[in-house]
């Protein structure tokens, strides 16, 4: 059986007297994405940090490629890739040279600076200083930076907040990517869209706590109300709408029924989304 790449036991950590991670547990495996859903302050950046060495816990433990997790871990940095929502870039340097710079600091004498700036769409801006590039560009860059080790394991703090469309469905196409390559992925966010659309199993947390952890499928299903949504033509310029619960005999019926109809414009399944479940559970909204 394949080890986790990430193995998280009890995990906690306090400001002061305030409890921001609580005794959470969770695992993430080789080419698998876990998407940390909640909203700000729920404790996913600082569940972040301490994996990544910024922050050492208060109580518990947990392993990333086999190695328990603390400060000073040479062997252990140089096998990850983070990518915060703080942009610390150096603006005053070209793209490339925040690489080269970035990839020196592994011990990289060829870091292949320019091929990773090409996957994210900064090739033709290389050589410019980043103190001229947009808040998305800096934002592949930041990306871009993350993969220039080669990383075994890719941590992603809200990697497409504040985004275009177009810039943030390039992001995620990488994200995608390096899971296929092998990456063991953990990423925050509190958009429910990016984490259905990435994410093979979702933690909600909030409050510092992890309520629910699952694959989005079987939490739709849990939680989940399965029915159908029958839009009709009612008149000349008017429409009704009907919603068939699924599993009942009654309701085959009477959805053969509606869809013989000549009246019949559009059906739709309606399902659960991630933020209606977050909701239904914890009681607020993941942009709370």
């Amino acid at each position: 059986m394949t080890s986790p790449t990430i193995r998280v036991e009890g995990l906690s950590y306090w400001y002061g007297s305030t409890q921001a991670v609580r005794e959470i547990s969770f695992e993430v495996f080789p080419g698998e994405i876990l998407g940390f859903l909640g909203p700000n302050g729920a404790g996913k950046t600082t569940t972040i940090k301490m994996l990544t060495g910024q922050l050492r816990p208060k109580g518990g433990k947990a392993w990333v490629l086999g190695i328990e997790i603390g400060r000073d871990k040479p062997e252990l940095q140089a096998q990850i890739g983070v990518c915060f929502e703080e942009k610390n870039l150096y603006l005053e340097m070209s793209g490339q040279e925040n690489l080269d710079f970035f990839a020196s600091l592994f011990g990289i004498s060829e870091p292949r600076s320019l091929e990773v700036l090409r996957r994210v769409g900064l090739a033709d801006r290389a050589r410019d200083r980043v103190d001229s590039y947009s808040k998305g560009m800096r934002q592949r860059l930041m990306i871009a930076r993350a993969l220039i080790n080669h990383p075994k394991v890719l941590f992603l703090d809200e990697p497409t907040d504040g985004l275009d469309p177009v810039t943030a469905a390039a992001i995620r196409r990488i994200i995608r990517e390096e899971a296929e390559h092998g990456a063991a992925v953990l990423l925050t966010t509190h958009n429910m869209v990016e984490a259905d659309q990435l994410s093979d199993r979702v933690a909600f947390i909030n409050e510092g706590q992890i309520v629910a952890y699952d694959t989005p499928e079987n939490l739709k299903l849990k939680y989940g109300r399965r029915s159908v949504r029958v839009r009709l033509r009612k008149g000349e310029n008017d429409t009704s709408e009907e919603i068939i619960p699924l599993g009942r005999e009654e309701s085959s019926k009477r959805l053969s029924e509606l869809a013989a109809s000549p009246d019949l414009l559009t059906i739709h399944t309606e399902e659960a989304t991630l933020e209606s479940i977050f909701i239904q559970l914890t009681g607020r909204g993941l942009e709370g």
